[in-house]
Order: structure tokens, then C-alpha cells, then sequence
């Protein structure tokens, strides 16, 4: 037969042949290098196993060594492919031999999973941090024992959390004033992220602050600038401050966190002694904008923890695997910082998201710049375009498109260098325990890191209380009465006072109802408050000669309760007491609550 007889009887696939009984490969395969770490040829405790080649009849289990993480793993692709399972047996594997772990999960699930996996051997070396556990809060203060040296890092890493989260309404005067306090605030013992706005609204305790400050700009700022704002503009200035901190702080699951003075977890300890901890930021228990800013603010911590590594040989520094899923709800400008940095303090980042877009443009450089494995599932034929000039020559941006559940296209740093990508197939998840131990998990380490939601709250009201020597209460001067007996609003507790605010906290000053005092409110009181709304419906008894007691029904006391956990009530802004906090009369800082 010649070559058009042969022709004719056999054709060789293309996508001009229209022949329904040929099965299409939607995506190619790619040889393995010859160097991959496999399992049976490498140590194995050396070596963190992900998926096996699937190259022709090649079949081989295979990882990536550990001193490869160093130089980080992105892993991108659509829902449902296999990230979570992926993730899942990398920290499977790690827990199983014994190596230090933290877990970022904005879901909850793949905790979940992880918990009913943990071996009985690892179960004390578990640390359970769940904000939706709000009887029992975990202590987490980011500005507790912060080295002098890294004062302006911590300020720095709390502003750009709450830029991003803040971008469309942040401005350079909020961050200038944000800055000052945080870093005024750095320099005193036991300070949280509640003496922000109580810094800008309360001198005493401002005054107090400042005693300790060392820094010179930071004094001359308070002392000099501050101070001496006109009243009116420094309410508009720093409103905008307690808006956003006070969008946070005002929710008691946030509060009873980060407002703790001593943390009950040390994240250094946690790093060096090998710890295994699981931060389950389930935005469907907590919501999406405290999730963001628990997780930032925990890689920021764990950052500054890994920096401080610096006072222990290179040689001496134990691995500590970070798995931050959806990374891009955490990730701030000062991202990039820890992808370049986190290498040498032996801070290796496992990182996943689902496509590019999530990640802001100075993220994504960062991550394209700085790590060294790249683990793509399917993904969209936009992030195909992006993609494929790191899997070149080998695949394409049909190839990334069309790969199937569960596989992947890898290119892998080993032993410090980049390798040529190729294909694989992720091992399936672990195998569940016989017997799960999720609850004696979860109970063990809530008795050891946790404390009773009545115990904390108890102690943040004692912090709102405090005040100076020189301003505790003087039985003898009448005058001193308002600043004296501050009660968080809680139905039944007192029955009169005056409205006293401290930034996102409004508090109910307490009258002895037996007691006769005077209700002549202090030249002091007079001269810093606005006066009253003409149609106020608090009663004028600014000049009442017979001494009186002021009258608060339970129901205000609640009203109160709930407009400043809404945010309703601000320093600065008028207090309404009427049925409706969108209408009604109003009154002023300082006025007497009486109906």
C-alpha cells in the first residue's frame, strides 16, 4: 500500500478529526526531575510527602524536603480541587513526626478534620485557639512584652491590619494619631488594643502613659500637638479612630480576646518547644471582619516571634511549619515583609488561595517573588494566563484549565534550586482514628490556656476603673464625685448617675440612692462638655439648690447597653436614650439621666 492508501485507513488525532470514539486528554503530563525526594531513596524525616508522579508508568510517592520549605509553597486553584486535602496530610505528616505547626483556618473544617486526626502521643503539644468559644475565651494581647526594638514593627503591622480591612475610609491624619498611640502605648506594661481610644479621649489616663514614654517624637506629639487641638477638631480627628477600633472592641467575643493584658498562649514558646497550633477562625461563627483581624494580627505576632529568634544561633533554630489557608483575608502590605524575611528565623510558610485576583498586586510580587515550590490545581483561564510563565515550557494555559480533581502541576525548589515543573496527583486524606480525640483535645486545652468569660470581663472593668493617685476618690470633696464610681451598664446595677464614655465603652456613673449629694455638676465637667439639645429630655438640674438623686430605669440601663454594642454610642457624639436610637431627643457627656 502507498502512503495515500495508508492515509486513508488511519488518522492521526487532532482537532480537525470529528471521531466521538477517541477519549481526549484534557491535560498533558510531565516528567518528573531526577532528583525528587521519594520515598524508600530519601530519609523520611526529612522529607514532608505530598502526592506521587504520574508520569507514563512512573508511580512513586514523593515530598519536598525541609530545608526546600524554607524558601516557602504557594499552592492556587478553584474550590473543590484537593487544596484543603493536600494541606491536610502535609500537617498530618508533620504532627506525625514531631515538628512544630501553626494552622490558619478561616473555615473551620480542615481543623476539624486535623482534630479527630491528632496522635495520642501529640495530644498535650495541642493548642486549640477558637474565638466561637465564648465562655472561655483565650488570652491574645499583640502589644504584650514587645522588644524596645520592635515597637515601631508592632505599630506598623496594627496599622496596615486596619488599612486593609479600613481601605476605602482610611486617611494619613487617622494613621499619624493611630501611630503615636500605639507606640505611646508600647512602652506601658499590661496596655491592649482597648487603651487605644481610651488614650484619646480620657487625659488622666493619657497623662499615665506618657510617664513611661521614652520616645521623644511620641512625647513631643501628645504634649505639644494633641493637648493643644481645639476640642472640636480633635472629636473629628479621632473619630474615625474609634469608629474602626471600636467596630472590633465593642463585639465581646473580640474584646474578651484582645483586651486580656497577659496572653495565656506564648507564640515563641509555642515556635521553640515544637507546639501544635490550631486557629480555627471560622467566619461563620465570628464573621468576616473579625476573622481577618484575629488572623492578621496572629501572623503578626507570630512574625515578631520568629524575629526574635535572632538571640539564638541560625544553627539552633527549630522549623516551624505556618499553613495559613485563604491567606489573602490576612494578608497585608507588611505581608511581603515576612515572605522575604521569615526564611532565615526558620519560618517556613505553606500558603492557598483560590485565584491571583484575591491577592492585592504588592502581595501577589511577593509571593511570585519569594517562594520557592508553586503547586497549581485547576484554575480560571485568567489566572492560566498569569500562571503559565512559571510552568513553561513544559504545560500550557489549556493545560492548567483542563487538570482533573486532585491533580496538579508542580514546580519544586530542591535542594535550593528550581526544578522544571511537572504532573502528580495528591495522596488521599488520612485515615481517621479508631477512637477520635477531639473532645479530650478541646477540653485539655481550654483548661490550660482559657479563662472564664465572667473572670475576664471582670478584669477588663477593673482596667476601665483605674485612674491615678492623685484623682482616687475623696470622700470630703464633693466635687469629685463624677469621677468616681464607674459601672459598665448591666441591667440592675445602680440606679442613677451620670453618662461617662471612655471611646466604645459607655459606663453609668453610680449615686448611692441613700447617700445626698449634690447634683451641681463641677466647673470642670461644665467647662469640657457641650451644652444640652434643646430638646433634651434629661431633666436641667445643673442649679438645683435641694440635693437630689438621679433616676435610671432598667430599661434605659439596657437601651444604653445595646446602642454601644451596635456602635451607636462614640466618644464625642451625642447620647440618645429615646425608644428609637435613630430619633428622639438627646443628651450630653456630663448630663444628668433622669426621666
Amino acid at each position: 500500500m502507498n502512503t495515500e492508501e495508508l492515509a486513508s485507513i488511519y488518522h492521526l488525532p487532532s482537532v480537525a478529526v470529528e471521531t466521538p470514539n477517541i477519549v481526549w486528554a484534557g491535560s498533558k503530563k510531565g516528567e518528573p526531575p531526577s532528583n525528587l525526594p521519594l520515598e524508600g531513596r530519601d530519609l523520611t524525616n526529612e522529607v514532608t510527602y505530598f502526592g506521587t508522579t504520574d508520569f507514563r508508568n512512573f508511580r512513586h510517592k514523593f515530598g519536598i524536603k525541609s530545608h526546600d520549605r524554607r524558601l516557602h509553597m504557594y499552592t492556587i486553584g478553584k474550590t473543590g480541587t484537593g487544596k484543603s486535602t493536600l494541606l491536610m496530610n502535609m500537617i498530618l505528616d508533620d504532627i506525625q513526626k514531631g515538628r512544630g505547626v501553626g494552622v490558619v483556618d478561616p473555615h473551620g473544617q480542615l481543623i476539624y478534620h486535623i482534630l479527630q486526626r491528632i496522635p495520642p502521643h501529640r495530644i498535650n503539644d495541642v493548642i486549640y485557639f477558637n474565638p466561637a468559644d465564648r465562655e472561655y475565651p483565650i488570652g491574645f494581647n499583640v502589644l504584650e512584652n514587645i522588644n524596645p526594638d520592635l515597637r515601631n514593627v508592632v505599630a506598623s503591622g496594627v496599622i496596615s491590619i486596619f488599612k486593609k480591612l479600613f481601605a476605602e475610609s482610611w486617611g494619613p491624619r487617622l494613621e499619624y494619631i493611630l501611630r503615636n498611640a500605639l507606640i505611646a502605648l508600647l512602652h506601658y506594661p499590661d496596655t491592649t488594643l482597648l487603651g487605644v481610644n481610651r488614650m484619646l479621649v480620657d487625659p488622666a489616663y493619657e497623662h499615665r502613659i506618657l510617664r513611661k514614654v521614652t520616645d521623644p517624637v511620641v512625647r513631643d506629639f501628645f504634649e505639644n500637638e494633641y493637648d493643644k487641638y481645639d476640642p472640636k477638631f480633635r472629636r473629628e480627628a479621632i473619630a474615625s479612630i474609634q469608629n474602626k477600633i471600636g467596630q472590633f472592641l465593642s463585639t465581646a467575643t473580640i474584646r474578651n480576646i484582645l483586651g486580656q493584658p497577659n496572653s495565656t498562649i506564648d507564640i515563641r514558646k509555642i515556635m521553640d518547644n515544637q507546639k501544635i497550633f490550631l486557629m480555627d477562625l471560622s467566619i461563620g461563627k465570628i464573621g468576616e471582619d473579625s476573622a481577618a483581624l484575629l488572623g492578621a494580627l496572629l501572623i503578626t505576632k507570630i512574625q515578631l516571634a520568629a524575629m526574635g529568634r535572632a538571640d539564638v544561633p541560625e544553627e539552633e533554630r527549630l522549623d516551624f511549619y505556618l499553613y495559613v489557608d485563604e491567606f489573602q483575608n490576612f494578608a497585608t502590605e507588611s505581608f511581603a515583609i515576612i515572605l522575604s524575611e521569615a526564611r532565615k528565623y526558620h519560618l517556613n510558610l505553606v500558603l492557598t488561595n483560590q485565584y491571583i485576583a484575591q491577592m492585592s498586586e504588592i502581595v501577589a510580587k511577593a509571593v511570585f517573588g519569594n517562594v520557592g515550590t508553586i503547586v497549581s490545581f485547576r484554575v480560571g483561564p485568567s489566572d492560566a494566563g498569569a500562571l503559565v510563565k512559571e510552568f513553561e515550557p513544559v504545560f500550557e494555559a489549556i493545560d492548567l484549565i483542563n487538570l482533573d480533581n486532585f491533580h496538579v502541576y508542580v514546580k519544586m525548589a530542591i535542594d535550593g534550586v528550581t526544578r522544571p515543573a511537572f504532573s502528580a496527583k495528591t495522596l488521599p486524606p488520612g485515615d481517621l482514628l479508631e477512637q477520635g480525640n477531639l473532645e479530650k483535645i478541646v477540653r485539655v486545652s481550654r483548661e490550660r490556656f482559657a479563662k472564664s468569660r465572667d473572670v475576664v470581663e471582670g478584669k477588663i472593668l477593673e482596667w476601665a476603673d483605674q485612674r491615678p493617685e492623685d484623682q482616687k476618690p475623696n470622700a470630703r470633696d464633693e466635687k469629685n464625685f463624677l469621677l468616681n464610681d464607674d459601672v459598665k451598664i448591666q441591667s440592675g446595677q445602680g440606679s442613677g448617675g451620670v453618662v461617662k464614655k471612655y471611646g466604645d465603652f459607655v459606663f453609668v456613673r453610680k449615686i448611692e440612692a441613700k447617700k445626698q449629694i449634690s447634683t451641681r455638676v463641677p466647673d470642670k465637667v461644665k467647662e469640657s462638655s457641650r451644652k444640652p439639645s434643646k430638646k433634651t429630655n434629661f431633666k436641667d438640674q445643673t442649679h438645683s439648690k435641694k440635693p437630689q438623686k438621679s433616676l435610671i430605669r432598667d430599661e434605659d440601663i439596657d437601651h444604653l447597653r445595646q446602642m454601644a454594642e451596635s456602635g451607636f454610642l462614640t466618644s464625642g457624639e451625642e447620647i440618645n436614650l429615646s425608644p428609637n436610637p435613630l430619633s428622639g431627643e438627646k443628651g450630653e457627656e456630663g448630663d444628668k439621666l433622669t426621666r
